[in-house]
């Protein structure tokens, strides 16, 4: 009698648990990057929780604060994150700094590389680890069919149809799927990405001019950011 009352005691606190464990907060997290050229907004996925964690603790931090994107190619992508950029000389080579871990790759089939997707740069480590501190954000372009498929080949996973879809009319970067972590997404300021992405650099990519970036977070009832933003959580 003692034995199955403890199971049933059992049952109920793993159910419990279990329920409060499913049950999703009403608040998230609300990225802003800040720059010359104004701000941009972000959300950070629930599906890629380590890289969320990270992300977040660099932010209030501020870590980010006064570093560089030190990257942009128009119709491609413009990256930042690397601690070296913060006080570069003009001519210093940019893109090898670390803060001195990786995160455990994070690739999830239903995340892809969409316009305004913020994901993790990283090195040719084979696990696919993500650098611990430096991002990319997705500027992409729209793709036809024809060039879809070749490009979708040369992505780590096969594209569903709707990915494709949004490929085809928002445009994105589909060669980067399934190898690198996506792990967040801009919901506002997405033109600040473009005016970014087309100043004029060097053969290297860099910005002529510093680039700076300000990064804050803040939390906010999830109702807030879809009614000042559009976007719609799941669940």
């Amino acid at each position: 009698m003692k034995i199955n009352r403890l199971i049933l005691l059992t049952v109920f606190c793993l159910s419990a648990f279990n329920t409060f464990a499913q049950k999703k907060s009403k608040r998230d997290y609300l990225v802003t990057i800040t720059t010359d050229f104004g701000k941009m907004r972000l959300i950070l996925f629930d599906e890629t929780p380590k890289h969320k964690e990270n992300f977040i603790k660099l932010s209030k931090d501020k870590f980010y604060n006064d570093l560089l994107f030190h990257r942009i190619i128009k119709d491609f992508m413009i990256q930042g994150g690397d601690p070296n950029s913060r006080n570069a000389k003009p001519d210093e080579v940019l893109g090898k700094g670390d803060n001195g871990y990786k995160i455990p790759a994070e690739i999830s089939p239903k995340l892809f590389h969409r316009r305004g997707a913020l994901a993790a740069a990283r090195d040719n480590n084979p696990k696919k680890e993500s650098s611990g501190c430096q991002f990319y954000i997705v500027e992409g372009k729209k793709w036809n069919k024809s060039d879809l498929d070749k490009q979708a080949a040369r992505a780590a996973r096969k594209l569903t149809d709707s990915q494709r879809k949004v490929y085809e009319t928002e445009g994105g970067t589909p060669h980067l799927d399934g190898a690198y972590t996506v792990f967040g997404q801009v919901i506002d300021g997405i033109d600040i990405v473009d005016k970014i992405s087309i100043q004029p650099k060097d053969d290297r990519d860099r910005p002529d001019k510093d680039i700076r970036m300000k990064v804050s977070v803040k939390k906010m009832r999830k109702k807030k950011i879809t009614r000042k933003y559009g976007y719609a959580f799941e669940g």
